[in-house]
């Protein structure tokens, strides 16, 4: 997913959300954002390439709508969503009515991750949160309906790092 998607959805004049601009630095740092849209969900974002071996630097993003897994072996399902601009991950404010994706955004966790595996259907990370820590997984379903799902699950520590 490139940030075309991004652009297309938002005009920028209406909306105070970062205007698409790609990077090419990436600090490994991840945010949740809580976001009360037409429903109550959280955005789970990955500082990272656009794909395997790009050097362009994206946050990947997943709506997850029943919030994040918080036990060991817990599931969520989690959709994926455009790739946000990497200032996005800052981003705090309301999205006006009639806008996409209207609604409050406030961070709910932010700090910096560890990536274990990067492929088309797993990604594995270490999450350094206050809120969210420890080692997660998003792994590809089928899909549901059409959409691009996945499971966020939290997983239990792996031992002899």
């Amino acid at each position: 997913m490139s940030l075309e998607k991004y652009k297309q959805k938002r005009d920028f004049k209406e909306t105070p959300e970062p205007e698409p601009a790609a990077s090419s630095k990436g600090a490994s740092r991840f945010v949740i954002q809580e976001h009360h849209a037409s429903h109550l969900h959280y955005d789970f974002r990955l500082e990272m390439p656009e794909e395997a071996g790009s050097q362009t630097i994206v946050l990947k993003s997943w709506a997850v709508p029943k919030g994040i897994p918080k036990e060991i072996n817990e599931k969520k399902l989690a959709v994926q969503v455009e790739d946000h601009p990497v200032d996005y991950i800052g981003f705090e404010g309301i999205i006006p009515e009639g806008s996409y994706g209207a609604g409050t955004v406030k961070i709910w966790d932010s700090g910096q991750y560890e990536l274990l595996k990067r492929d088309n259907k797993v990604i594995e990370v270490i999450l350094n949160g206050k809120k969210a820590s420890g080692r997660y997984s998003l792994v590809k379903t089928r899909g549901y309906g059409g959409r691009n799902t996945w499971l966020l699950i939290k997983n239990a520590p792996k031992t002899g790092y």
